[in-house]
């Protein structure tokens, strides 16, 4: 194909030559004493664009079109004949590698805020967290019956996902945020009854008989999925309240009791329940810190299918920095009085962890999301947060009540 050339008259007077080059390639020469510069937007021109090549010459007919004032001034400015190739496709080059380095520093940009973000609200509600254990009472019930509430709704937004419903069907909304508020309800009357085996049973009952009467063909999948959160956002977390609440023996060889204010308690306020719970909570954060630092440093095998990020290597110092910081607190606190003991439970702490961690790993993956919820900066949705809770609190309770008492340690 024979090579051809343009020219653009403007206004029937002027021919300007233009090049293909020349409105592709972005380093153009200027012109000094040639450049058409509108002293105001144009909205409509005539052009009439003129080809010639070996053969012959023709001339389109007039359009009138729309011209912005940057492509006229780019056209007029235009100098085909000292436009290097070779420089032309080097400066493209350039100019595509600035909006990668632009994207990366965004991104940097972005992850340093996320960091700072989750920081700072990990250090609010670890004090907060903390305040209400030191509180316990109702303080710590009703917290904890909020924190249940929030999670049961984000587990049956998670169940009616569409990468969930894509294989089950879920249970009704109103069934949902029934059982969401029943969820809520169990840690209050967990404190109050002191057992809600009963309550329980009645509640799953009562939902039972709601999916099987409604309209249309009710599914086994809406009733599996419902008794299950009852049982994982609900009657789980109410063994924390039993633990912090319901193990109300003194520690009498606790040394911060000795010096606790009168005021917040006294002596009596340091229980086995309290110190139990502290360590348990301060074992899981250490498994998860410690297994997250190990991972990052020496992780290669992968753990399981289910978590990809996560490695045996991380989950062994993980498992390391659990029973160690279980072991230190048992010295502060003078609770287990055995050594044996302390490691045992530090290793109940650790296995209840990975597994409730594990768990909500598997339903996310299935729902195909990242994270539960938006509800905490930085840190996703509140099952993010006590998903290595969640399975604890009923081996931690276990532990103290039975195995310790059984054993004499």
């Amino acid at each position: 194909m024979a090579s051809f050339a343009s020219f653009v008259e403007i206004s029937r007077h002027n021919l300007i030559p233009l090049s293909v080059t020349s409105l592709c390639g972005c380093p153009c020469r200027l012109l000094s004493n040639k450049t058409l510069i509108p002293t105001r937007r144009t909205p409509k021109l005539k052009l009439n664009f003129v080809f010639h090549g070996s053969k012959s010459v023709f001339r389109v007919r007039p359009t009138t079109i729309y011209v912005n004032r940057r492509l006229i001034t780019a056209v007029a400015r235009a100098e085909p004949e000292s436009i290097d190739e070779s420089n032309a496709e080097e400066e493209v080059d350039q100019g595509a590698v600035l909006p990668t380095t632009k994207d990366s520093f965004s991104e940097l940009q972005h992850k340093s805020s996320q960091l700072r973000k989750r920081i700072v609200f990990g250090l609010g509600i670890g004090i907060s967290v903390g305040g209400a254990v030191l509180a316990g009472g109702w303080v710590f019930t009703v917290a904890l019956a909020a924190a249940v509430f929030l999670g049961a709704r984000e587990y049956f937004e998670l169940v009616r996902s569409r990468g969930i419903t894509a294989g089950m069907t879920p249970p009704p909304r109103y069934v949902s945020r029934v059982c969401s508020v029943i969820c809520a309800f169990m840690p209050i009357l967990t404190l109050y009854f002191g057992n809600i085996d009963i309550s329980v049973t009645s509640a799953a009952f009562v939902v039972a008989t709601a999916l099987l009467m409604q309209r249309g063909n009710p599914r086994f999948a809406q009733l599996s999925s419902t008794m299950f959160g009852l049982f994982y956002c609900g009657y789980l977390p109410c063994f924390w309240v039993k633990l912090r609440c319901g193990l109300a023996a003194p520690a009498l060889n606790t040394r911060i009791g000795a010096g606790w204010p009168f005021l917040l308690g006294g002596q009596a306020h340091w229980t086995v329940g309290l110190v139990a719970t502290l360590i348990s909570f301060s074992s899981i954060i250490a498994a998860d810190t410690y297994a997250f630092l190990g991972g990052k440093a020496i992780g290669k095998t992968p753990l399981t299918n289910i978590s990809p990020k996560k490695t045996w290597e991380g989950a062994i110092v993980g498992l390391g920095g659990c029973i160690a910081t279980s072991v230190v607190l048992s010295k502060i606190f003078s609770w287990p009085a055995s050594l044996v003991s302390a490691i045992a439970f530090g290793f109940l702490n650790f296995f209840g962890s990975v597994f409730g961690d594990l768990t909500e790993s598997m339903i996310k993956r299935d729902a195909g999301v990242k994270d539960s919820g938006s509800l905490i900066p930085g840190h996703g949705g509140i099952l993010d947060r006590v998903d290595s809770y969640i399975f604890t609190g009923a081996l931690a309770y276990s532990f103290v009540k039975i195995l310790l008492p059984l054993y004499g340690v």
